[in-house]
């Protein structure tokens, strides 16, 4: 708790909030420093400046980072500040690393002698799973079944009572028209009266998903039931582990919401309140896109795994004072421009001014034109432009949204506390605007739609010159856009049957369209824009080709519940677009194969099919590795290009399609109005909706109320287990810390080239049943069916190890070609990446990485550090890092070396056989230069990217969570 006033470095800042419409509140007013300085600091780094104020207890925060922080503008890019977020936001994907690895120091505690209860989070903690969903089930067709199984022992399980079978069953019950609330199944009788004689109807993979007795279509919302039954069936060991938890620890349950959802609906209060004192709320969070918080005036960014642990332990985040950009807004936004027009718009400004690494701050006339979902959109890409934070300050804007959703505060405390010390924003007041290291201007009026691809979000292309890009990206070479497709072969045609009818796939084919979760979701306007398109679409005549993988993944009931009352869910659902279950699927690789006879047809071709979505991350081969060009759009646009069947096509001189009566249909004759979306909106997203999200969140599911836990200090690990097993990262504890030791004699395990991405070195999609992880689950008995994903394996170090390193798109120029494998360099062999690394382990030789610009980026991910060190990577030299990256090398006792400016592997004349030799000094200090030896003579310098002392302190100690846990034992 916070020191007495009398005894707290600032004690006398405490001030007290008065009305006669509320009771009095304590808070730090940083305004009594009666420093001019602090009314030029940006809002970012005015609450930075009150959380180090209250937070200050002379160990962890110091005096001297108020006066840093306060003296912002001289000390930018220089002074190094520590900062306690008010609490840590956790997603299932990188919340159960987390669990097993407080799990697991608690038992290096007890070994100690020391109570593991003392491992508990000490900040508070939100996990939301949300991360689990498959698409088993689409289109009311199941979709290469699947067999549910007890995660534990692989052993097929009975479905919950109450709840549909999966396909083949023959459980008694209904059909899903003749369970209570369900409409639209089967009418015949009960399902429980199986005529005899009868054998079990057999379902046929991509036909309607079928009663197993009167073999009628179940209804639509069965796709979603079934899909969630699975998802909680198949990961019922990790529900387990999420319910045994720990002490200050909110588990929000699956099939709810997604995370940045949770977030924005549910948890986020602008203002918190804790230990006597009320305070600007923030958050540090597990994924890259926490930064969505920011379109609401609520400070947080993405952190690793590994720093997220350290929060959640009482650890401050360090980091160094950052620069921030204004970007002031003006001009008139154009009516046919969505939020995701927008969104891109600003992620290609930004992105070309170059602000990796650096706080934005939004401000300027134009901003008042942005609804709180349309910033909270905005901010969501901060990751997509190199930024650590996308910043709109609270106005009245922010607080009108707060009236639709929750708080636990009432509106005028929020407004009357962020005025007195000078958080509450007015655009249309210059006055008010602060003083900025640098301000970049953007008019609105500029914005036109825009798609963005085919393989990298920043590669953006006006949807008039669609066709036109897409053909140059076919004669291009193989690169960042192209394809290099030959002349001859750009017309090739190829026919294939689908459910009896002839079809034709061609080079630009849509044959993946996803409107699915995270952009899109928190902004009503253009999820019903796509809802009202489909209406005008199916009124017209128009429809989706049935061969194409449509799905709508909303990540919140809201916008169901919303696309539902406005009536046009019908509408999306009659062009294939239906609700499968709330969570991310196509973004993160988790969508259903595609037809085989689609997957035929582009392999015979040689075709360049192509996926269209409404997310934030389509790298090549993610949705699906026969799907090689892949583009970000707004919903609206996602259904327009799946009526369409081709992003072959200008959506503005083109037909969409003809209607019944053979007329031409244009785009702009279905496309909604302005007026009318917001009409639409203002009519429907009201706050019954969220009152509504809000109980069904606290109430959960059946299911998961069910789900037993053990209650126990140490959790009880199971041997037999797949999915949950106790790492080795506190085999070797010592009280004791060591010096740290040069690296001899290493070899490279991979000598890679630019922007590697953490999907090339901790994959998060389905298992290949080639891999090294594939050969270690058959070997506990598991079928390639129940391989589940690397997302859902994170709790087990043996199938995450095997998995780093895994992508087919690894360009390893040790072997020459794309792939998992690499050159074990003694005995010549070319190996997987995990066995080669096995290998030189069990010879005691370590080992580096060698690699070009821009290694680890793309999304926050702790297992592409994790990964390495447990395969005995003890340094990456590469010419830059992402930053999260970095910060998660370093976290893992991981060296990040950069090579010096103008100087790379191939200008060194490196052929990345070599044996290096680090000489580390005993006494290292921040962004010290080291010296790199290698076996053929050659002698180099490296800056070590430890960017400051705690840095060198978790290096030296050998990662974060060894030094969190030698802090509990003294």
């Amino acid at each position: 708790s916070l020191l007495f006033c009398t005894e707290h470095p600032f004690g006398h800042l405490i001030d007290t909030l008065r009305s006669e419409q509320y009771e009095e509140r304590r808070y730090f007013n940083p305004q009594k420093l009666s420093d001019v300085r602090y009314e030029n600091l940006p809002f970012c780094m005015r609450v930075l400046l009150e959380s180090a104020i209250r937070k200050c207890d002379g160990f962890y925060i110091k005096t001297d980072d108020v006066s840093s922080i306060l003296d912002w503008q001289m000390q930018q890019n220089q002074a190094e500040v520590a900062f306690s977020p008010a609490r840590v936001l956790l997603q299932d994907f990188t919340g159960i690393p987390a669990m097993v690895d407080l799990a697991a120091m608690r038992d290096a505690l007890a070994k100690q002698g020391v109570d593991p209860n003392l491992v508990n989070p000490r900040c508070h903690t939100d996990l939301i799973v949300d991360h689990s969903l498959q698409i088993d089930y689409s289109k009311c067709a199941i979709q290469s079944p699947p067999t549910p199984t007890d995660e534990s022992h692989g052993a097929a399980v009975r479905s919950p009572a109450g709840r549909p079978s999966p396909r083949g069953s023959s459980s008694g019950g209904h059909c899903a028209g003749q369970r209570p609330g369900h409409r639209g199944g089967c009418s015949k009788a009960s399902c429980s009266d199986a005529p005899s004689g009868r054998s079990a109807a057999v379902q046929i993979e991509n036909t309607p998903l079928l009663c197993p007795f009167h073999l009628q279509p179940v209804s639509e919302p069965e796709t979603m039931i079934r899909n969630q039954e699975m998802e909680l069936i198949r990961n019922k060991e990790r529900q387990q582990t999420f319910k045994w938890s720990f002490k200050n620890i909110n588990v929000v349950p699956p099939d709810i919401n997604t995370v940045h959802q949770v977030n924005l609906e549910y948890l986020c209060q602008v203002v918190q309140e804790g230990e006597g004192f009320i305070y600007p709320d923030s958050v540090v969070g597990t994924d890259s896109h926490t930064t969505m918080i920011n379109g609401l005036g609520i400070l947080g960014w993405g952190v690793g795994g590994i720093e997220s642990e350290a929060v959640m332990l009482g650890q401050p985040v360090s980091l160094t004072l950052p620069q921030v950009v204004g970007c002031k807004l003006v001009g008139t936004i154009n009516p046919l421009a969505t939020s995701i027009d927008i969104v891109l718009g600003i992620t290609k400004h930004l992105r070309q001014a170059g602000i990796g690494g650096k706080f934005v701050e939004f401000f300027g006339p134009g901003v008042q034109q942005l609804s709180a979902p349309d910033r909270t959109t905005i901010a969501n890409m901060c990751p997509e432009y190199n930024a650590t934070v996308s910043f709109f300050p609270v106005d009245d804007i922010t607080l009108q949204h707060f009236k639709h959703t929750s708080t636990d505060h009432p509106l005028v405390v929020l407004e009357d506390y962020l005025k007195a010390i000078k958080l509450f924003k007015s655009y249309g007041d210059q006055s008010e605007d602060p003083q900025y290291s640098e301000v970049i201007e953007m008019n609105l009026s500029s914005i036109v739609p825009h798609v963005s691809g085919p393989k990298r979000p920043q590669d953006r292309v006006a949807v008039t010159c669609m066709k036109e890009d897409f053909i140059n990206c076919l004669n291009e070479k193989v690169g960042f856009k192209g394809f290099h497709v030959s002349k001859e072969k750009q017309a090739t045609q190829v026919p294939f049957l689908h459910e009896g009818a002839e079809y034709n796939l061609a080079h630009g084919s849509v044959v993946i369209a996803a409107v699915i979760s995270c952009t899109n979701n928190c902004n009503p306007s253009v999820m019903l824009a796509a809802g009202l398109l489909a209406k005008k679409a199916v009124e017209a005549g128009l429809t989706v080709k049935p061969y194409i993988r449509t799905s709508l993944v909303p990540g919140s009931g809201t916008v169901t519940h919303y696309l539902n009352t406005t009536g046009v869910l019908p509408y999306l659902r009659k062009l294939g677009f239906e609700v499968v279950g709330y969570g991310c699927a196509t973004c993160v690789g988790n969508t259903a194969p595609l037809p085989e006879s689609v997957v035929d047809a582009i392999k015979q071709g040689d075709l360049v099919a192509c996926g269209v979505l409404s997310g934030n991350r389509h790298l090549e081969g993610r949705l699906c590795d026969c799907v090689r060009a892949n583009y970000l759009a707004s919903p609206p646009l996602v259904v327009a290009y799946a009526i369409a069947g081709t992003v072959s096509i200008n959506l503005e001189t083109e037909p969409l399609g003809v209607n019944s009566e053979g007329k031409d249909v244009y785009l702009r004759d279905i496309w909604p109005s302005k007026e009318e979306v917001n009409h639409t909106e203002e009519n429907i997203v009201i706050a019954s909706m969220f009152k509504e999200l809000r109980s069904r969140m606290e109430k959960g599911s059946t299911f998961w109320n069910r789900i037993e836990s053990a209650e126990s200090a140490l959790f009880p690990w199971d041997p037999k287990s797949t999915y949950i097993r106790c790492p080795a990262f506190f085999s070797k504890l010592s009280k004791e810390v060591c010096a740290p030791q040069s690296i001899e004699g290493a070899y490279p395990l991979l000598f890679l080239g630019d922007k590697v991405t953490t999907d090339h070195i901790s994959p998060a999609g389905s298992i290949a049943r080639v891999s090294a992880a594939a050969r270690y689950l058959q070997s506990k008995r598991l079928t390639p069916r129940e391989f589940n994903s690397y997302g859902a394996r994170r709790g087990n170090d043996a199938v995450m190890t095997r998995g780093t390193f895994a992508s087919i798109k690894l360009q390893n120029r040790l072997i020459g070609k794309t792939g998992p494998k690499t050159l074990h360099i003694p005995s010549g062999q070319t190996l997987d990446v995990f066995e080669a690394a096995e290998r030189y382990q069990r010879d005691g030789v370590p080992l580096i990485i060698l690699a070009g610009k821009e290694y680890g980026s793309g999304s926050s991910r702790d297992w592409a550090a994790k990964g390495p060190y447990l395969m005995g990577v003890r340094a990456v030299i590469a010419e830059s890092f992402e930053k999260i990256h970095r910060n998660h090398l370093v976290g893992m006792g991981i060296a990040p070396l950069q090579f010096l400016p103008g100087q790379n592997a191939d200008s060194l004349e490196l052929c990345g056989k070599e044996r290096f030799t680090i000489n580390i000094p005993q006494e290292l200090m921040p962004r010290q230069q080291l010296t790199v030896q290698t076996s053929t003579g050659k002698s180099f310098s490296v800056m070590a990217l430890f960017e400051n002392d705690m840095d060198v302190a978790f290096f030296r100690h050998g990662g974060i969570l060894k030094y969190v846990a030698r802090s509990l034992l003294l």
